[in-house]
């Protein structure tokens, strides 16, 4: 079953969400590798070690998407199946066995191993989930070792971080106290930034996963209440669900209207007055009001194109329609979860065209005849469109750049105005060369 043929609960009643048709689309599609999720979960999650079972083809890809130097030690590293091993000739869990044995021996600051799935190992099925739980029983309790597919097939590349999270909740331990958890990766001056909020208005016992610490992770039950703050962790919020949470429908934390009202979601979940949350955030959201009107004069008016890539396409459309008054043509998705996407669908302008998956060249087709002032898209196709004269953002970047909350609605909105201020800068360069140089004044 491919990501864009999951079961999904019927859309709500109201808004955008009950405006047929979706278009769904079923063809060629780009897919970006799950393993990138390690770049921004690595540094998160301190005392954790990301082991990726594949070839020296994941190998090279984590080391140009890191940046990572010859010198440098992260904390991620890639086993690599050899020509023995995808042929079957040797014990591929022996070998595995000794590299963790080798890796935990040099690295005794690893609390966490989670072992990453790849193309490779998952096709000669390597069966990584029995292998953690074997090396667990050896390790703990100074390492806890787990496992998650980071599998570039037929996944985007969020799912990376999902599937990481969600092998996290069966470690969590049980409580029924109420209280709120935000789940999805987030810098940690970000983090700090919700966390004051949330003590604020009174609750000062939020936590976060994943934690920086991944040993130390948060308590989850019943009383739970959980806040989404990235939409593609539909996996993590299943698993919480199924240990007693309730996952509340709140739009992203992206822009001031969506910060404001994802920080309201949570905060009235556990009966924090409207005044009292009102007051708490009030600052913020001016300051991100008056930040966010010298961006809305650039991109007031102008239209813009989402192809699928990284889940955040329809709160990102949400906040461009909203609040910096942009006219959206489509708003490509690879997977519409309806239920966590409610909040932010009823929200948007009607009449919009949301598809769902991809067609990859039919969608390159609409794009073209559009011919829109911006064009959000993955890496593989940035490039030639540019080279066909439509300005483009990559879609990954607006995954590692810090955009949620009030202090960083401006930077989100800059992420759309940069590439037309750079087209806006090289047709003037371009038109001066044309002219030639001015003649000089007579004296």
């Amino acid at each position: 079953m491919t990501p864009f043929d999951r079961a999904d609960p019927a859309p709500p009643a109201t808004g955008c969400a009950d405006t047929p048709p979706v278009l769904r689309e079923r063809g060629q599609h780009a897919v970006f590798c799950g393993l990138t999720g390690i770049i921004w979960l690595h540094r998160k999650m301190r005392d954790a070690f990301f082991l990726i079972v594949g070839s020296r083809t994941c190998a090279h890809l984590m080391q140009s998407a890191a940046g990572v130097m010859i010198f440098a030690e992260p904390r991620f590293a890639t086993a690599i199946l050899e020509e023995q091993d995808l042929a079957g000739l040797a014990d591929a869990n022996d070998e595995l066995d000794r590299v963790v044995d080798r890796l935990l021996a040099r690295r005794p600051d690893v609390k966490t191993l989670f072992l990453v799935g790849s193309c490779p190992s998952e096709v000669i099925k390597i069966d990584l989930a029995r292998a953690a739980q074997r090396l667990s029983r050896r390790h703990l309790p100074t390492t806890r070792v787990l496992a998650y597919s980071g599998s570039g097939i037929e996944t985007t590349f969020t799912e990376g971080e999902d599937a990481c999270l969600a092998s996290l909740v069966p470690e969590m331990p049980a409580t029924k106290a109420g209280s709120l958890l935000v789940i999805g990766s987030l810098p940690d001056m970000v983090e700090d930034q919700f966390a004051r909020l949330f003590a604020a208005m009174g609750l000062e016992d939020t936590a976060f996963l994943p934690a920086r610490e991944a040993f130390a992770l948060p308590a989850v039950g019943p009383g739970t209440r959980v806040l989404m703050a990235q939409p593609f962790l539909a996996a993590t919020a299943k698993a919480l669900e199924d240990r007693g949470a309730v996952v509340l429908s709140a739009p992203y934390p992206f822009g001031a209207e969506g910060t404001e009202a994802w920080l309201r979601a949570g905060a009235e979940a556990l009966g924090v007055s409207p005044d009292h949350i009102t007051a708490a955030i009030a600052p913020g959201k001016a300051r991100a009001a008056k930040a966010l009107a010298s961006a809305r004069e650039k991109l007031a008016g102008r239209s813009v194109f989402f192809f699928p890539d990284s889940q955040l396409e329809i709160p990102l459309a949400r906040f461009l329609a909203r609040e910096m008054g942009m006219r959206l043509i489509e708003v490509g998705t690879p997977y519409l979860h309806r239920r966590h996407m409610a909040a932010e669908m009823a929200l948007l302008p009607d009449g919009v065209t949301l598809s769902e998956g991809q067609d990859v060249d039919r969608q390159l087709d609409r794009a073209r005849a559009a011919r829109p002032d911006l064009t959000v898209c993955g890496l593989g196709l940035a490039n030639p469109l540019e080279a066909e004269g439509l300005a483009t953002k990559w879609s990954i970047e607006l995954v590692f750049s810090p955009i949620h909350g009030f202090e960083h609605a401006a930077d989100l909105a800059e992420l759309f105005t940069r590439p037309l201020t750079r087209r806006a800068l090289l047709a003037h360069a371009q038109d001066q060369s044309t002219r030639g140089p001015e003649p000089c004044a007579s004296s």
